[in-house]
């Protein structure tokens, strides 16, 4: 029946539109994963700067120069010549350039093809999950910020509030007609991630003097009770574990990194939350029998 489903015409339509439309989306998550992390910096710099040189100070010069996520336009940062329409093609503009800049044939960096693909892939599982419903039409957006977030902490060790707090938001505002779970559970689930993961960070820190983990993982976890319900919690904090042992064991055996380095667990968590809301019923059956047995 799986097959006979998926080559239907109207799957093979649905599948399409998504992977055509969410090639162009990882497009645009690679200039959020580059320059959000650019405009925070800034941000905190202009208030550093503000509280530093108090009222009765003078100025202290900033760069006053808009950069968002719109402007300015994308350009190489080594020669500075601007991405045109046709070499802002996902895929396709980095095979046909060689993975080049056009103008100083400088490396382009792999991450940008492989973003605009695992953001295709990932959805294209969604949508053959789902199909036409609004299941498929809420997890989309999920998922492409689960992307970014996964992109932005692998690289920064930042989980951005203006990410994590709408996901947070729009779970509970996903479940108010019981999407996937009941809004009580998706209440709950949003407390009992965060204070999950609290609860470890202040344990650890009262035993190590250290901070073991960023709030921003806190967030990221309770947005992800807030889309899957409590239930889905023990089974994400087991893989995201899992997830990120196996990583860093694989990473200092390759690479020799250093243990007291930190790593980051946001990865790890997104990874978890992505399979625990795509297989969302199974992985539901699966917390009930390892986690909460009756």
């Amino acid at each position: 029946m799986e097959i006979v489903n998926l080559l239907s015409t109207s799957t093979l339509w649905l599948l399409a539109v998504v992977g055509l439309f969410s090639l162009l989306v990882g497009s645009f998550l690679n200039v959020v994963i580059h320059r959000l992390p650019i405009m925070m910096e800034r941000e905190w710099k202009q208030e550093c700067l503000e509280f530093l040189s108090g009222d009765d100070a003078p100025a202290v010069p900033s760069d006053n120069s808009r950069f968002n996520l719109v402007i300015p336009r994308s350009q190489c940062p080594q020669c500075g010549h601007q991405i045109t329409a046709i070499e802002n093609i996902p895929i396709i503009s980095y095979l046909v350039l060689g993975g080049k800049c056009s103008g100083c044939k400088t490396p382009i960096s792999a991450q940008y093809p492989l973003v605009e693909l695992t953001t295709a892939l990932l959805s294209l599982i969604v949508a053959w999950r789902y199909g036409f419903t609004q299941e498929t039409l809420v997890l989309l957006p999920f998922t492409w910020i689960l992307v970014a977030l996964f992109m932005i902490d692998a690289k920064t060790m930042l989980l951005p509030d203006s990410l994590t707090y709408p996901l947070l938001w729009a779970g509970i505002l996903v479940n108010l007609n019981s999407t996937f779970v009941s809004l009580e559970n998706s209440v709950i689930g949003a407390v009992a991630g965060y204070m999950s993961l609290w609860s470890i960070y202040q344990l650890f820190k009262l035993i190590t003097g250290k901070e073991g983990m960023g709030f921003g993982d806190f967030k990221l976890l309770a947005a992800i009770g807030a889309w899957g319900g409590w239930q889905i919690l023990p089974f994400v904090i087991f893989a995201s574990s899992a997830f990120g042992a196996l990583f860093g064991i694989m990473w200092m055996l390759v690479k020799g990194r250093e243990k007291s380095l930190p790593m980051p667990f946001g990865p790890w968590l997104a990874m978890g939350g992505l399979v625990a809301l795509v297989w969302h019923d199974a992985i539901l059956r699966l917390s009930q029998t390892f986690f909460m047995p009756s």
